[in-house]
Parts: C-alpha cells; structure tokens; sequence
C-alpha cells in the first residue's frame, strides 16, 4: 500500500467514526467528490452549480450554500467557507445518512434534532438564530418562482400570511404593535413536530450511489 493510498484509508476510518457511514459509503462519496472537483483537493460553488439536477431546484441557492456553512460541520463554528475539502462535504453528507433499523430513541431523537438544525441553517441565511420575514419571504418565491401564473407580489403576500400564521401560534399572545421577530430554532422544531424526515432529507442530486447507504428492510 502506497503512502497516499495508507493516508486515505486513515481518513477514511477517522470519517467513519465522526459520521456513521460505512467504510464502502465513504469511498463512493469520495469517488462522487473527485468527479465533482475533477480530482482537485477542493470543491467550490461552481462545482456544485454545475451539478445539471440542481439546475431547477427552485431551493438550490440554499442547497448549495449549506455545503459552505461552517454550522453543518457539527463543531458549532459560524461564517462560510470559500471552498470545501472532501472532510467538509463528507461532514455535510452525514445529515443525509438514513439510521439503522436498530438504532435506540435517544439516538434517533438526537439525529432528527441535527437534521432539522441543517434544515434551519439553510434559511437562517444571516446565521442569528432567527428565520425572519424577509428571509422566509425570500424562499418562498424561490418555491413559487417556476409557476408562470405566481407573480412576485402574490408570492410576497403568501409568505407575509404564512408567517403571520406561525407568529399567531409560537407568540399567542402579541399585542397588535408588536413585531414578530421571527422563526426560532424552537418554533422550527414545533411546527415540523411529527414530520418524518427520513424520506425528506436524500442525496439524489449528486448521483451517489446510495444502494449501500440506503436502510433496506430484511424481507420478513
């Protein structure tokens, strides 16, 4: 085994215990990150903008930019990187990896609570701990901007009423001069109470092979 082959296996097992993944799992996320970044050391926005699945993606700004942000790196640092190394995309592949069947509550309560966190980060764009107006407005008409009958202010309208809809049930109580000041991280956890996220949260755009990184249930 040559020196560069012996560094990769060390990686490679080092990323197995911060993320959970297979050691097969890590060499083909690793052989979809060379491809990505035509066998550089790193990988940047480009990279990912080039990916032709994410062309119509109408969240793909958000998707993208989480690849970026140091708080998916589960080390509770802030602020954005310009390029990311293949530790910092396995570390922002790991919220998509599925639990084992056998995995116990406490676990899985733990996991559920990262995924919605990445989710949270990717609108909390300015990364104060708040979705605000304009931040829940602005993916909004992102979702809405591929239907040709939505115009930008009928999509303004439905996020102002959407958020007006989330204040009246987090803060019951405000005075009608009060201000939301926007979507908590708690709030967040509330209203996607009971959604399961499993399904939600795949890696279909960047055409890894999943087979092994999908949980298949044993035929009974």
């Amino acid at each position: 085994m040559g020196a560069s082959q012996a560094r990769y296996e060390h990686k490679y097992h080092d990323l197995m215990g911060k993320t959970g993944f297979s050691l097969e799992q890590i060499k083909n996320l690793h052989n979809r990150f060379k491809h990505l970044s035509e066998n550089k050391e790193t990988i940047s926005r480009d990279n990912l903008e080039s990916i032709p699945a994410l062309a119509y993606n109408p969240i793909r700004t958000q998707i993208i930019e989480a690849f970026f942000d140091k708080r998916n790196q589960h080390d509770n640092e802030v602020g954005t990187y310009d390029e990311i190394g293949f530790e910092q995309f396995v570390m922002v592949m790991s919220h998509f990896r599925p639990l084992a069947s056998n995995t116990a509550d406490g676990e899985k309560e733990a996991a559920r609570k990262e995924k919605l966190r990445f989710l949270f980060n990717m609108h909390d764009t300015d990364s104060d701990g708040t979705i605000t107006l304009e931040e829940y407005r602005k993916v909004v008409e992102e979702l809405l901007s591929k239907s040709e009958t939505i115009e930008q202010e009928t999509a303004k309208d439905i996020a102002d009423a959407a958020m007006l809809e989330v204040a009246s049930t987090n803060v019951p109580n405000m005075a009608p001069d009060e201000v939301y000041g926007g979507i908590t991280f708690e709030h967040f956890e509330q209203m996607l109470k009971g959604l399961e996220m499993e399904s939600r949260m795949h890696i279909r755009f960047l055409d890894v092979d999943t087979t092994p990184i999908r949980c298949v249930k044993s035929p009974s």
